[in-house]
């Protein structure tokens, strides 16, 4: 497992909510850097918080790949990023996020009504 990436939140977010978090530097292994929306965090039933990002250039109309990763929250409000490790890992944040997709189309059906 890699280090945790550290990176930081802008100050007014609350790492409960899923819209307007604001977005995170990825720094990748070739040291490029990708600026990615953050779409939600969230938790699981194995106990640990995750998150999700979207490439910022990639539009909102766009089928591109999200990210996920393990966070937490230092005590200085710093999110913490670490690596999923394991593929049951991987597959549990993934029905976590699917959920969450599913719960917030559900409740946006109804908030138009």
């Amino acid at each position: 497992m890699t280090d945790p990436n550290k990176k930081g939140l802008p100050e007014d977010a609350d790492v409960n909510e899923t819209e307007g978090l604001g977005q995170i530097v990825l720094t990748l292994e070739d040291d490029t850097e990708l600026v990615c929306d953050i779409i939600a965090t969230f938790p699981c039933t194995n106990g640990n918080s995750y998150i999700a990002l979207l490439p910022a250039d990639e539009g909102e109309d766009s089928d591109s790949d999200f990210f996920l990763y393990r966070y937490s929250v230092d005590d200085e409000g710093e999110i913490l990023l670490g690596d999923i490790d394991t593929d049951e890992e991987l597959e549990e944040a993934s029905e976590a996020f699917d959920e969450l997709l599913d719960e917030m189309e559900y409740d946006e059906m109804f908030d138009d009504e």
